[in-house]
């Protein structure tokens, strides 16, 4: 166990800091290079987690204060993002977990940033030239991957039992007969889907890389054609129908395909660099065990 000052690190800690390093370096490595990369990525996340406590806690020696219209504008984007105040409140609930505790993470994760901002203070973003030297010298990281585009529609069983999933099946197996029939794939999303993607965009998913979604959906959508809507799948999320739109074969990147990720990797570099020469300092002068 890791401690800082006495106080446990929690696991849920470094499995956070560890899923945001996957999510972020997914964007710009080939799916097997990261593969090769997962045990230096957790043990940075172990020491990203040490790092956010200690400047967690910094935050609150310093006592930063938060603009309450910044933490507003931070819950109102998770409202409209997961489909609207109902189903904020039942995410929640499901989760065992306050709007009042909600905002007070909200806060301190707020005082981090602002933290943060301030000792980022002053960073130049890379210059052109800096950023085609990168290219050049990592060229085969800037692939684009096998992708699909598709829209979907989730049915959610109330429960686990058998009576609930048929229910559930029942339904989704109604829509995609209508739709079938002539019904609008955006239309029945915006209707029926439990997926906050259905109210907010016709059930869209955007592009997405193989591997990207869990394996039944994963295998559904990349073995349909382009126009086709798939049968009944099942995920651990529920019953979903599909309908595919878009597919690209992917291949090298050019430049200017890759241009706004080597400008996010380097700023993401550049402050990481700068945040740990903080972090150096702060973990001087704090007891820190089990590292």
């Amino acid at each position: 166990m890791i401690t800082i000052d006495g106080q446990p690190l929690p696991e849920e800690a470094i499995e956070f800091e560890y899923r945001r390093l996957l999510q972020f370096y997914s964007q710009h490595m080939p799916a097997e290079q990261l593969k090769a990369e997962t045990a230096n990525l957790r043990a940075k996340a172990v020491e990203q987690a040490i790092g956010a406590k200690l400047l967690i806690d910094e935050a609150v020696r310093l006592d930063i204060q938060v603009p309450a219209d910044r933490v507003d504008a931070r819950i109102n984007s998770m409202i409209e993002q997961i489909g609207g105040r109902e189903v904020f409140e039942m995410r929640l609930k499901e989760n065992g977990f306050s709007e009042v505790a909600l905002r007070q993470n909200i806060e301190q994760g707020c005082k981090v940033d602002l933290l943060i901002e301030k000792l980022c203070e002053g960073l130049n973003d890379p210059t052109e030239a800096e950023m085609r030297e990168h290219y050049e010298a990592n060229r085969e990281s800037y692939v684009q991957p096998e992708r699909a585009s598709a829209q979907h529609i989730l049915i959610r069983p109330a429960s686990d039992n058998d009576a609930d999933r048929a229910t559930a099946e029942s339904r989704i197996e109604g829509i995609r007969k209508e739709i079938e029939e002539g019904a609008t794939f955006n239309d029945m999303a915006a209707a029926h889907s439990e997926c906050p993607s259905g109210k907010q965009n016709g059930g869209s998913l955007g592009w997405f890389g193989r591997g990207m979604m869990v394996p039944e959906f994963d295998e559904a959508v990349f073995s349909m054609n382009v126009g086709e809507l798939s049968d009944i799948i099942e995920t651990q999320f529920g019953f979903h129908v599909v309908f595919k739109t878009g597919e690209d074969a992917g291949g090298e990147a050019s430049y200017e395909e890759s241009e706004s990720k080597i400008r996010d990797l380097l700023r993401h570099d550049q402050r990481g660099r700068c945040i740990s020469v903080h972090v150096a300092e702060l973990r001087e002068k704090a007891d820190v065990q089990g590292a």
